[in-house]
C-alpha cells in the first residue's frame, strides 16, 4: 500500500426524507469506499438533528463524521463522489488533527 498522507475529518448530512433503510446504506457505501483508499479511523454518527435552514425544502438531516487517513488526493474524489449522490443534503472534508 502507498504512505498515507494526512489525516482528514468528512462530516456528511443525508436527507431523511427516504428513510432510515437509505441513510444506512449511504453510510456503508462511504464507509467501504473510504476503507478501499485508506485507513478510516472512527465513524461518528450524530443521528438526525434539525437543520438551522431548510434545504431543498427539508428540516431534518442525518449526520455523519468520517476521520480517516488516506493519499492527499482521495479526498478531492470523496468530495466528488459525495456532491454527484442521491440523497446527501451537504457534505464537508476538511484536514483533521
Amino acid at each position: 500500500m502507498a504512505k498515507l498522507g494526512e489525516k482528514y475529518e468528512a462530516m456528511v448530512v443525508f436527507s431523511v426524507k427516504n428513510g432510515e433503510e437509505q441513510v444506512q446504506n449511504l453510510n456503508t457505501k462511504f464507509t467501504e469506499l473510504i476503507k478501499a483508499n485508506g485507513e478510516l479511523v472512527n465513524v461518528d454518527e450524530w443521528g438526525k438533528r434539525k437543520l438551522a435552514y431548510p434545504i431543498n425544502y427539508e428540516s431534518d438531516g442525518y449526520y455523519v463524521v468520517y476521520n480517516f487517513t488516506s493519499k492527499t488526493d482521495f479526498p478531492a474524489e470523496f468530495e466528488r463522489i459525495v456532491s454527484i449522490t442521491d440523497g446527501v443534503l451537504r457534505s464537508m472534508v476538511v484536514i483533521g488533527k
